[in-house]
Protein backbone atom coordinates (compact mmCIF):
# COMPACT_ATOMS: atom_id res chain seq x y z
CA UNK A 1 0.00 0.00 0.00
CA UNK A 2 2.82 2.22 0.90
CA UNK A 3 3.96 1.59 -3.14
CA UNK A 4 0.71 2.84 -4.04
CA UNK A 5 0.68 6.19 -2.41
CA UNK A 6 4.44 7.06 -3.15
CA UNK A 7 3.50 5.95 -6.80
CA UNK A 8 0.69 8.30 -6.93
CA UNK A 9 2.50 11.12 -5.44
CA UNK A 10 4.91 11.09 -8.00
CA UNK A 11 2.90 10.83 -10.82
CA UNK A 12 0.61 13.80 -9.60
CA UNK A 13 1.24 16.80 -11.65
CA UNK A 14 3.52 19.38 -9.33
CA UNK A 15 1.57 22.79 -9.66
CA UNK A 16 3.83 25.93 -10.47
CA UNK A 17 2.95 29.19 -8.36
CA UNK A 18 0.59 31.13 -10.98
CA UNK A 19 2.25 33.76 -13.17
CA UNK A 20 2.02 37.26 -12.48
CA UNK A 21 2.32 40.33 -14.50
CA UNK A 22 5.18 42.73 -12.88
CA UNK A 23 3.90 45.23 -15.07
CA UNK A 24 2.19 46.49 -17.93
CA UNK A 25 2.97 50.02 -20.14
CA UNK A 26 0.56 50.95 -22.94
CA UNK A 27 1.26 53.30 -25.52
CA UNK A 28 -2.05 54.74 -27.94
CA UNK A 29 -1.53 54.42 -31.87
CA UNK A 30 -4.28 55.91 -33.84
CA UNK A 31 -7.34 54.26 -32.71
CA UNK A 32 -5.65 50.90 -31.32
CA UNK A 33 -3.15 50.35 -28.29
CA UNK A 34 0.50 48.28 -27.78
CA UNK A 35 0.82 46.50 -24.10
CA UNK A 36 4.19 45.96 -23.27
CA UNK A 37 4.01 43.14 -20.18
CA UNK A 38 6.48 41.66 -17.81
CA UNK A 39 5.52 38.38 -16.82
CA UNK A 40 7.19 36.31 -14.09
CA UNK A 41 6.89 32.70 -13.45
CA UNK A 42 9.08 29.79 -12.37
CA UNK A 43 9.19 28.14 -15.02
CA UNK A 44 10.71 24.38 -15.65
CA UNK A 45 10.81 24.31 -19.36
CA UNK A 46 8.54 22.82 -21.91
CA UNK A 47 6.61 21.25 -19.15
CA UNK A 48 5.13 24.36 -17.07
CA UNK A 49 6.08 28.10 -18.99
CA UNK A 50 3.65 30.93 -19.33
CA UNK A 51 1.96 30.75 -21.95
CA UNK A 52 0.06 33.46 -22.70
CA UNK A 53 -1.54 36.81 -21.55
CA UNK A 54 -4.80 38.90 -22.49
CA UNK A 55 -6.10 42.28 -21.97
CA UNK A 56 -9.30 42.67 -20.85
CA UNK A 57 -11.75 44.89 -20.08
CA UNK A 58 -12.83 45.66 -16.86
CA UNK A 59 -15.84 43.42 -17.38
CA UNK A 60 -13.65 40.29 -18.55
CA UNK A 61 -14.29 40.61 -22.11
CA UNK A 62 -10.97 39.80 -24.45
CA UNK A 63 -10.01 42.61 -25.97
CA UNK A 64 -6.39 41.05 -27.33
CA UNK A 65 -4.30 37.86 -26.36
CA UNK A 66 -0.47 37.36 -27.07
CA UNK A 67 0.39 33.65 -27.49
CA UNK A 68 4.11 33.00 -26.07
CA UNK A 69 5.14 29.97 -28.04
CA UNK A 70 8.60 28.41 -26.12
CA UNK A 71 9.34 28.66 -22.34
CA UNK A 72 11.72 31.54 -20.91
CA UNK A 73 13.20 29.95 -17.72
CA UNK A 74 16.39 31.72 -18.36
CA UNK A 75 15.00 35.22 -18.74
CA UNK A 76 13.13 36.13 -15.61
CA UNK A 77 10.94 37.93 -15.35
CA UNK A 78 10.47 39.23 -19.31
CA UNK A 79 8.43 41.77 -21.37
CA UNK A 80 6.93 40.84 -24.89
CA UNK A 81 4.16 43.20 -26.70
CA UNK A 82 1.34 43.43 -27.60
CA UNK A 83 0.19 46.37 -30.65
CA UNK A 84 -3.64 46.23 -32.50
CA UNK A 85 -5.66 46.28 -29.29
CA UNK A 86 -8.85 48.06 -29.90
CA UNK A 87 -9.98 49.04 -26.69
CA UNK A 88 -13.96 50.71 -26.42
CA UNK A 89 -13.79 54.78 -26.63
CA UNK A 90 -13.94 55.74 -22.86
CA UNK A 91 -12.38 52.95 -21.32
CA UNK A 92 -10.37 54.42 -18.37
CA UNK A 93 -9.22 51.14 -17.24
CA UNK A 94 -8.42 47.55 -18.67
CA UNK A 95 -6.87 44.11 -16.91
CA UNK A 96 -4.44 41.92 -18.38
CA UNK A 97 -3.70 38.27 -17.49
CA UNK A 98 -1.67 35.93 -17.61
CA UNK A 99 -1.74 31.67 -18.61
CA UNK A 100 0.45 29.01 -18.10
CA UNK A 101 0.46 25.71 -20.31
CA UNK A 102 -0.39 23.78 -17.06
CA UNK A 103 -3.13 25.65 -14.95
CA UNK A 104 -4.63 28.01 -17.43
CA UNK A 105 -5.36 31.37 -16.48
CA UNK A 106 -3.77 33.20 -13.39
CA UNK A 107 -6.39 34.58 -10.88
CA UNK A 108 -5.07 37.37 -10.22
CA UNK A 109 -5.54 40.25 -12.22
CA UNK A 110 -3.09 43.37 -12.92
CA UNK A 111 -5.07 46.67 -13.23
CA UNK A 112 -3.99 49.02 -16.33
CA UNK A 113 -5.29 52.84 -16.03
CA UNK A 114 -4.95 54.06 -19.70
CA UNK A 115 -3.93 57.49 -19.97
Amino acid sequence: MRYLVLFALMASPAFADDPVIENATTQRSGDTWRFDVTVSHPETGWDDYADGWRVLDMEGNELGMRVLHHPHENEQPFTRSLSGVAIPEGTSQVQVQARTNVDGWAEDTFIVTLP
